[in-house]
């Protein structure tokens, strides 16, 4: 069977429209969290020895995000825990949900935290992929009201802050954006850094980057897209990241430019979910499935690429939520987050 008609046959067999995502649905992504939250092994870390007294287990590195394979991707499953519990209050799941959250950030954990990102050769942590979603983990507590979600905000703000000033820190320095599909990626986590942080500084110096990175560009090579272990599409994301930032005729006019066509982009199909790296593919669909109805929203009302342009945002979510599973604890520790951001339509708010 060809990659058309897999993509075909996947668009038949499975969708989750946004009218269809209940407290039912959601379940579903609820329980990969839980299922990794506090699952320590195995785990990925990028831990920098200064010495002997660096040699510990993950759960003393870092004690709130130790779980999920990974540092950034525990801190966005914690985030899916907290959307999903604010989202959807009396679902079974959100007794849990919120166990798992106030197990997790302590104020003595996150503390530990912020001391393990400040410290000695650590100023490149997890940047800017973790701590963008950091700071979308403390938007998302800080817009939860309920007392467990000023608890937890409060809680989290030692380690928000060294985030905030970590990244003011590197975005006046950065003197070109990194245009990769995975974590170094600039234009996605300018994105989240808008949409999330509590520092106007902070967003200012974002916004500032992306117009400076990004306003001249013209046409991007879409054709070339994806390599073969990305999640995020540089192009995408770099359209995505600039209707934050520019009026929607402004965005429009540069769009034409930057983009002028979008019948290239089919969902992409992942030959071994089981590999870490090329499990990569189904997180894809899922981002250019928010970034492409980000773009469509970016528009004036009546330019008629915004049809055009969500019709491919809806294959790419069917083929990207039919991924999330669970079968495979490579893509199961984190395609669930993306599978939220995305159904929620959490990258909608500017």
């Amino acid at each position: 069977m060809n990659r058309f008609a897999l993509a075909a046959l996947l668009l038949l067999s499975t969708s989750l429209h946004a009218a269809e995502f209940d407290a039912k649905a959601a379940e579903r992504f609820a329980n990969l969290a839980l299922a990794c939250v506090h699952k320590e092994y195995p785990n990925k870390i990028g831990h920098n020895l200064n010495s002997d007294k660096d040699v510990a287990p993950p759960r003393m590195l870092t004690p709130a995000f130790f779980g999920c394979y990974d540092w950034h991707s525990s801190v966005h499953g914690h985030w899916l825990l907290a959307r999903l519990a604010r989202t959807f209050p009396d679902a079974p799941f959100a007794a849990n949900a919120r166990a798992a959250l106030k197990q997790s950030l302590t104020p003595e954990n996150v503390a530990q935290e912020a001391v393990y990102l400040r410290g000695d050769g650590r100023a490149s942590f997890e940047r800017p992929y973790g701590l963008a979603w950091l700071l979308q983990l403390a938007a998302e507590l800080r817009e939860w009201d309920d007392p467990l979600g000023r608890e937890l905000s409060a809680n989290l703000k030692p380690l928000e802050q060294a985030a905030n000033e970590r990244l003011a820190t590197w975005l006046p320095k950065l003197s070109h954006p990194v245009r990769s599909g995975e974590h170094s990626q600039s234009a996605f986590a300018l994105g989240l850094i808008i949409d999330s942080t509590s520092d106007p500084a902070l967003k200012q110096l974002a916004r500032d980057a992306a117009r400076r990175f990004f306003s001249s560009d013209k046409a991007c090579p879409l054709t070339y897209e994806p390599s073969g272990e990305d999640f995020l599409s540089p192009c995408i994301a770099e359209a995505d990241v600039m209707r934050r930032v520019m009026p929607p005729k402004e965005y429009a006019t540069w769009l034409r430019a930057f983009l002028p066509r979008f019948s290239s982009l089919h969902p992409e199909i992942v030959t071994d979910p089981s590999d870490p790296k090329l499990a990569h593919l189904d997180g894809l669909n899922l981002s250019r499935s928010w970034m492409l109805e980000g773009i469509a929203s970016g528009l004036p009302k009546s330019d008629p690429r915004a049809s055009l342009i969500r019709k491919v945002a809806a294959a790419h979510r069917d083929a990207g939520l039919a991924s999330v599973t669970g079968e495979h604890y490579e893509g199961g520790h984190w395609l669930g987050s993306f599978a939220v951001y995305l159904t929620t339509g959490r990258g909608m708010k500017k």
